[in-house]
């Protein structure tokens, strides 16, 4: 794991929750914190400087709150000139995660609505955690797996964080029968969880893992999962169930609709 946590902010209710996400991701981490409010001169005259005051006055009261829930917790604010994506994007660069707000006013407008969202996740150098205002459940951490070869950095994301948290992962595959070669039954579904989970069960033998394989159309069913969930995660590319995650309709019914915060972690190739 790295050592420093970065969340975005911008005063809304939905940053606040994830201010303390934040700060416990960090204490967990044993890494630093660091706020950042992005604010872009867009539409300003060039003569037009935002006063500063207020701004500054956001991020330091998100690293007080931050230090408030997680106190001893070495935490740094900064407020900085650009777009929410390209400020966010750049500061992941030495981020081990990056977390956000589901909704968001001012730098952070329309997070989850429409392309932000999505190019936040596929741009950022790091895993990003989408969090939500209403309590997270105690649940497991749902881990979607498709197979792919660039799904193993989710899973190996999912793994640590269960580590961290102590808690169990319910590893899940959606399975479409309709759309299977024929001649293949679940049997091979249940193979190719199984894989994807090789190596880690070994390498953190202290996480309680279940192995599931759904049948369902996979937006739909990955939202039921997240029922009682503390955490999903998802790979930022694959195929199957998951094809086109960052740009088609699965990812963005997952960061709109789950019930439990959201983890896209990036895979390379």
């Amino acid at each position: 794991m790295g050592k420093l946590v970065v969340v975005g902010v911008d005063g809304s209710a939905s940053c606040r929750t994830a201010v303390e996400a934040a700060a416990r991701e960090a204490r967990w981490r044993g890494a630093g914190l660091h706020v950042v409010h992005a604010f872009s001169r867009s539409g300003r005259p060039m003569y037009t400087q935002p006063d500063p005051a207020p701004l500054d006055r956001l991020t330091g009261e998100a690293a007080d709150h931050a230090r408030a829930v997680a106190p001893g917790l070495e935490v740094t604010d900064a407020v900085v000139a650009g777009g929410a994506v390209e400020v966010l994007a750049a500061e992941s660069r030495a981020a081990d995660l990056m977390v956000v707000g589901a909704r968001g006013v001012g730098g952070f407008v329309g997070m989850l609505l429409g392309s932000t969202a999505v190019s936040l996740a596929a741009h950022t150098e790091c895993p990003v955690m989408v969090v939500r205002e209403e309590p997270t459940g105690a649940g497991p951490i749902v881990l979607a797996v498709d197979g792919s070869p660039v799904g193993g950095s989710a899973v190996e994301f999912a793994f640590a964080e269960a580590a961290l948290r102590t808690a169990e992962i319910r590893a899940v595959h959606v399975w479409l029968p309709d759309y299977a070669p024929p001649g293949t039954g679940v049997e091979s579904a249940e193979r190719l969880l199984a894989q994807a989970l090789t190596g880690f069960t070994e390498r953190y033998p202290d996480v309680v893992v279940r192995q599931e394989v759904l049948s369902g159309e996979p937006r739909e069913t990955l939202i039921e999962a997240s029922g009682n969930a503390r955490l999903m995660v998802v790979g930022a590319r694959g195929h199957g169930g998951f094809a086109g995650l960052l740009l088609g309709s699965v990812s963005q019914a997952v960061l709109h609709h789950a019930h439990c915060p959201v983890a896209v972690v990036r895979g390379e190739g």
